[in-house]
């Protein structure tokens, strides 16, 4: 992905990022410059405090030196002195490698920086100046016709009338054909000017302002790569004069990212249409008019009409935000719903599980009637139910929105395409799935199919073993006995204090957590009596 390409509308975040781009770098130079200023201060102070404590008089002068006590504590003041300097040779090197060079880089970034957005402003300004000539023309067209068919009427009503000279039907006649010639001239300048302006524009979104945010998208890469180099510098330094452990650093890939966030969906502007205001004019129409639709009728705008947005001279009105995102560009719209849907999708999965393990602790009730009365969960299970059929409501809805959403993406994308001549780049990512809906439409299956008979004459934990039929899966988490455990009831597991063992299920509200023990053997055991770590 590239940002002439996905981000053609987004002229000022791209202005904004870069800018902040360069300010963190200009950040990194001032805490490694105040760094070295702390290294040094510690260093001298280091040097201070063994000048203080290093004896006064000679070895050979001193006869405390000779007791091998003295001798070790004059060997600490050389470390802690041999340390000081070890400080200084770090300050030394992060102020050279990492402070002048990386300060002389981001001057050199700002000059290239300010060069490109120069160029994309000026490219912006040569296209509103060639829109307010189009506009111009067009008004002066406009204003042409009207005077044209002004002259017309006038002449025909003194060509009529039998008080009026012949001389004023001639100057009238005249005056006619006058404005009727300028109406034309005025009608071919605007439709000169309209290709022009169409011509420049498509130069302008297609390939002028592309080539611009590629430039800066290089720029802000290599930006990115250095700033990563500098912070390794950091570590680097450090390894030059004592051992320590260095993280690795990551690469950074902040241009996808950016994409991600501010890619709009929109489509590019197409071309302006030509308004034909020389319509009333003209007493026989012929088919190659301009603008003139086949019917013969007129297609005039008043300047009261609403125009087509047209980035970049359309102003950005406040937005009133909408359950359906639908105040957001389609791809952000797109995201925020697939985002709404996957939590809506977890929400569910949750409250299911949560019935699931109530009916479980109502059956445990009802078999063992002194661990509880199962009367007392009925409002827990209808409170359940509610949510879970209220978040299976909200899933559909955000499901619909969200393929209405996606289907404007394609269409979007789909038109800017038929316009661009250069190959689209590949999708960033598959598109979404109906997993989640499958999921709760399975969860609702399983979820509502009602307990067999048999399950009613089964032991307790019944329930327990019928999950270790299936096939072993891999631990996700693992865990530490708080207290001892004596597994006697079926299901269960044994366990000792301070036993490590490794987590196969989480408690789903039952106040039971499923484990396995190091030497072999799963089961149950109470939630309380374990101290859990998830992987």
């Amino acid at each position: 992905m590239d940002w002439g390409t996905e981000l053609w509308d987004q002229f000022e975040v791209l202005e904004r990022h870069t800018q902040w781009g360069l300010d963190l770098l200009d950040r990194y130079v001032k805490f490694v410059k105040e760094r070295t200023e702390v290294e040094q201060a510690y260093a001298k102070q280091l040097r201070s405090l063994v000048k203080k404590y290093l004896p006064k008089r000679p070895a050979k002068d001193d006869p405390e030196s000779k007791f091998s006590q003295q001798q070790s504590f004059v060997q600490i003041l050389q470390e802690v002195n041999d340390f000081a300097g070890q400080r200084e040779l770090v300050a030394e090197n992060l102020s050279v490698r990492v402070c002048l060079e990386l300060t002389k880089y981001s001057q050199e970034m700002k000059q290239e920086r300010k060069m490109h957005f120069q160029e994309g402003r000026r490219a912006q300004q040569q296209l509103e100046n060639g829109f307010k000539q189009l506009e111009n023309s067009k008004r002066k067209f406009e204003r042409d016709c009207r005077e044209a068919e002004k002259a017309a009427q006038t002449a025909e009503r003194l060509d009529q009338d039998i008080n009026a000279t012949k001389a004023d039907v001639e100057k009238a006649k005249q005056q006619a054909h006058l404005r009727s010639h300028m109406a034309e001239e005025s009608k071919n300048e605007y439709a000169a000017q309209l290709q022009r302006f169409n011509r420049d524009q498509a130069h302008f979104y297609f390939s002028q302002m592309p080539q611009i945010f590629d430039k800066l998208q290089d720029m802000d890469e290599r930006r990115a790569t250095r700033l990563g180099a500098g912070y390794g510098l950091l570590s680097e330094a450090e390894l030059e004069v004592v051992p320590i452990i260095a993280k690795c650093l990551e690469g950074m890939k902040d241009s996808h990212v950016l994409i991600e966030l501010h890619k709009s969906g929109f489509a590019r502007p197409g071309d302006v249409e030509f308004e034909d205001f020389s319509q009333p004019m003209n007493r026989a129409p012929s088919d190659s008019s301009l603008g003139t639709p086949s019917d013969g009728r007129p297609e005039l705008r008043g300047p009261g009409r609403s125009r087509t947005k047209r980035w970049p001279f359309g102003k950005k009105n406040k937005t009133v935000v909408t359950e359906d995102f639908s105040h957001l560009p389609p791809e952000q719209q797109r995201k925020r719903l697939q985002q709404q849907l996957e939590e809506r999708s977890r929400e569910l999965q949750k409250e299911v599980d949560q019935r699931e393990a109530l009916k479980k602790m109502k059956d445990v009730y009802e078999k063992t009637p002194q661990m509880g009365d199962p009367a007392s969960l009925e409002p827990q299970i209808a409170e359940t139910l509610s949510n879970i059929e209220r978040l299976k409501l909200e899933v559909q809805k955000y499901e619909a929105w969200l393929a209405e959403a996606e289907s404007r993406v394609l269409s979007n994308r789909g038109d800017s395409l038929s316009r661009h001549a250069r190959p689209p780049d590949p999708p960033a990512s598959a598109p979404p799935d109906s997993s989640s809906n499958s999921a709760s439409q399975d969860t609702k299956e399983s979820s509502e199919e009602p307990p067999s008979e048999e399950s009613q004459d089964t032991p307790i934990y019944t329930e327990f073993d019928e999950d270790f039929e299936e096939e072993p899966t891999s631990p996700i988490g693992h865990c530490v006995a708080i207290y001892h455990f004596e597994g006697s009831s079926e299901g269960t597991i044994s366990m000792a204090e301070g036993e490590d063992l490794s987590l196969m299920e989480e408690d789903k509200g039952d106040g039971w957590t499923r484990v396995r023990r190091k030497e072999g053997g799963e089961g149950y055991v109470p939630t309380s009596y374990l101290r859990v770590t998830l992987n």
